[in-house]
């Protein structure tokens, strides 16, 4: 989006109106009204509500591993839970109290039953029944018309033969149903207006000052899918969201340690490990191959998916010590896919702009000046506690380096892969990253994930270029 057609969309030529919370008026359908409902939003800027649930997979810290896939399969299904009310509740076929009220017993039973496989495990749950109640949570919403209708509404329509007043109608429903998901014009900020915040520890005696560059393309092969399976083995859909995949070629929701370590990759060392990430679309109003398919259009993710122009994978070293060598299939997250509800706590979401990368957004979409493209980074975990490839909720096994480099008591360094995507989005157009329905596509919620398939040599090559201070490509 040029600078120039920023300025443009955020000095609109109507009034702006806001779309209520359907929580503050006891329906789920939208509903305009003249003045911004919510303390805190400004007066003239379109609102909506969202479904907030506590997150129970994040609350678990230790599962069996005899109660691993029950527990997962119950977690994708509280997930799953969340994104059919806030279909029902963005399309107007459910109220709020009512809503909500369901949802409470479907999500009771589930945790029994996830409670339950804990329990015969021999693991004791504790406290996770009072995580079944979910509240609405107001967020700023896209006005309607930033909102394109989609390409196979009112021109079908029109098509049809339907009359000009029913076509229009048609759309501006579209329009409306579209801009309740955002992202929202306060979502998207001038990057050449934000001041540098990137700071870097300084290095010190025992430094590892070296890197590995992997390349492995930027996904022309188009694997796809919206599964994810670290958060949600085994189950299809399981993310909601469409998932860009470079590396390991085989990566779905069935894979295994063996069927990763059998496939083949897209990267040119030989490297099958897996790289991934939620995919970006413009917001054009045009159907996508997946406008009705799971993890698409059926999970409120419009638009065309935008092809990386460069995808950089870097593992780098420790400002403080050398780096030991990860193990084989360890699973790494970083960001939340969940922070619009869960808060920032984990969120790790850096967006920005080339020739800007000192100035990183965590909660905005950069708008890049002409000649600029979008940059998003993601810089992961760099701490390990020396004996998990994972944790039950995907995060206490690894851990970031303080301000100053240093892993916690008990932790010891990694190489930090670091992943930078650079796209190139057409100057005014809008766009959001993929995410749950009931997260609207808000940037904080952007996230990577990683499953380590390096062989223990190519590894150990890694460390030692890490560690010996030298650049490897």
């Amino acid at each position: 989006m040029s600078q120039k057609g920023h300025k443009r969309r955020l000095r609109p030529k109507h009034k702006i109106l806001a779309v209520m919370s359907a929580l503050a008026l006891g329906g789920g359908g939208v509903v305009i009204v003249e003045q911004g409902a919510f303390a805190g939003q400004d007066s003239r800027a379109p609102v909506t509500a969202t479904i907030d649930c506590p997150d129970v997979g994040d609350k678990l810290e230790n599962v069996p591993d005899q109660a691993r896939g029950e527990v997962d399969k119950n977690l994708a299904k509280l997930d799953t839970q969340v994104a059919d009310a806030y279909q029902q509740l963005s399309s107007g076929r459910a109220k709020g109290k009512a809503l909500l009220g369901g949802l409470k017993q479907q999500r009771d039973k589930t945790i029994t039953d996830l409670s339950g496989a804990l329990g015969k495990a021999g693991q004791k749950p504790d406290g996770l029944q009072g995580l079944s109640a979910c509240v609405m949570k107001e967020a700023a919403a896209a006005d309607p018309a930033d909102e394109p209708a989609l390409a196979n509404g009112a021109d079908a329509a029109a098509k049809q033969g339907a009359p000009q007043q029913q076509q229009q109608q048609q759309q501006q429903q579209q329009q409306q149903q579209q801009a309740k998901g955002g992202p929202a014009r306060s979502d998207f900020v001038a990057i050449n207006t934000v001041k540098p915040n990137v700071k870097k520890p300084a290095a010190r005696g025992g430094a590892s000052t070296g890197s590995f560059a992997v390349q492995c393309g930027t996904n022309k092969e188009n694997h796809f899918n919206p599964d994810n399976v670290i958060v949600a083995p085994g189950v299809s859909n399981g993310a909601h969201h469409m998932h860009d995949y470079v590396g390991n070629k085989t990566t779905d929701a069935f894979s295994t340690n063996n069927s990763l370590a059998q496939s083949g990759t897209t990267c040119t060392n030989g490297d099958q490990s897996t790289y991934y990430w939620p995919v970006l679309r413009l917001r054009d109003g045009k159907a996508e191959k997946d406008a009705k398919a799971p993890g698409g259009g059926q999970d409120a993710n419009i638009g065309t998916i935008l092809k990386p122009k460069q995808v950089t994978i870097e593992f780098k070293g420790s400002p403080v010590s050398k780096v030991a060598a990860m193990p084989r299939f360890m699973r790494i997250i970083t960001g939340d896919a969940k922070a619009l509800t869960n808060g920032n706590a984990n969120a790790n979401a850096s967006w920005s702009c080339t020739g800007f990368e000192n100035r990183q957004l965590k909660d905005k979409y950069p708008v890049c000046p002409k000649g600029s493209d979008v940059v998003r980074t993601f810089n992961f975990q760099s701490c390990w506690d020396g004996k998990n490839i994972d944790s039950a909720n995907h995060r206490t096994h690894v851990a970031f380096a303080d301000a100053n480099g240093n892993c916690k008591k008990g932790f010891k360094a990694i190489p930090q892969l670091v992943q930078r995507i650079v796209y190139s989005v057409p100057a005014g157009s809008r766009f959001a990253v993929d995410s749950f329905p009931e997260q609207l596509h808000k940037p904080v919620t952007d996230h990577g994930d990683f499953i380590n398939v390096m062989s223990n040599g190519l590894m150990a090559g890694a460390v030692r270029c890490i560690n010996d201070g030298r650049a490897c490509r």
